[in-house]
C-alpha cells in the first residue's frame, strides 16, 4: 500500500482530478473540503502528506498550516500547499506557514505526483525499503524477519507491524490513538492501553540486544523510535 494522502480542497472538479491521479500512482488517498473538516480527518487516522489549498473556505489553507506544524501530533506531517498564487511574496508566504512545498495552479498531475514523491523521500526516508537497518536492528519488511547481526529476533505479528510503522517513521513522536489506527487499523475497537502492552512485549524481546531503548516513551504524549538518547 502507497503512502496515504489526504486532499483539502474545497472544488470537486479539483479534487476528483487530483485524486484519479493519486491513486494512479498507487497511493491512498482521503478527502475534505475544507479545515475542519480536514483536521477532524487528521485527528482520526493521520495521512503521510496533506495536500493542501490555500483558499478555503472559512479557515484559509496557510492558517491550516500553521496549526498543524504548531501542534506536536501533527508537526511531523509534510505539506504541499496547492495554490493559483504563483508571486514570489505569496510563495515565501506558503513556505513560511510550514509547508514543505509548493505547487501553482494549474500543474500537470504528473509534476504533482513527482513533487509529492520528493517531500515524501525527504520526510520518510525508510519507506518502501524492504529492509530498514539501524545500529545493527534489521528489519526485512518483505520477510516480516528481524534480525540483529546473525540472529533472528522472534516476534509476534502486532510486535513485528509495531516495529515496523515505528522504525519507518523515526524520530517522531505517535499517540496511543495513532498508533491503533496505523498499526491496528481504524476499525478495530480495543483500548489504548493495549498499545502499552505490545510496547511492552517488543521492548522484552528487544531487550536482550540491547535494542529496548529505540522505543522510547514521551510522557503526556505517546511512543517514538529515535537512535539518540533515550529521554524516558
Amino acid at each position: 500500500m502507497g503512502a496515504r494522502i489526504l486532499i483539502v480542497e474545497d472544488e470537486p472538479a479539483i479534487r476528483n482530478m487530483v485524486r484519479f491521479a493519486l491513486v494512479r500512482a498507487a497511493f491512498e488517498v482521503d478527502e475534505a473540503p475544507d479545515a475542519e473538516q480536514a483536521r477532524s480527518r487528521i485527528l482520526e487516522q493521520p495521512p503521510d502528506l496533506v495536500l493542501l489549498d490555500w483558499m478555503l473556505p472559512g479557515v484559509s489553507g496557510i492558517d491550516l498550516a500553521r496549526r498543524l506544524k504548531k501542534d506536536p501530533l501533527t508537526r511531523h506531517i509534510p505539506i504541499v500547499m496547492l495554490t493559483a498564487r504563483g508571486e514570489e511574496e505569496d510563495r515565501v508566504r506558503g513556505l513560511e506557514s510550514g509547508s514543505d512545498d509548493y505547487v501553482v495552479k494549474p500543474f500537470s498531475p504528473r509534476e504533482l505526483v513527482a513533487r509529492i514523491r520528493a517531500v515524501l523521500r525527504r520526510s520518510m526516508p525508510h519507506r518502501g525499503e524492504e529492509v530498514v537497518e539501524v545500529q545493527g536492528l534489521e528489519v526485512d519488511q518483505a520477510a516480516h524477519r528481524v534480525t540483529a547481526g546473525d540472529e533472528e529476533i522472534k516476534l509476534g505479528r502486532t510486535e513485528f507491524r509495531l516495529l515496523q510503522f515505528l522504525i519507518t517513521h523515526p524520530e517522531r513522536v505517535h499517540s496511543r490513538g495513532q498508533l491503533l489506527d496505523r498499526v491496528w487499523g481504524p476499525h478495530v475497537v480495543v483500548e489504548e492501553r493495549t498499545v502499552d502492552v505490545h510496547v511492552l512485549r517488543l521492548r522484552k524481546a528487544l531487550s536482550g540486544y540491547g535494542y529496548d531503548r529505540l522505543i522510547q516513551t514521551v510522557r503526556g504524549a505517546g511512543y517514538r523510535f529515535s537512535a539518540r538518547s533515550d529521554e524516558r
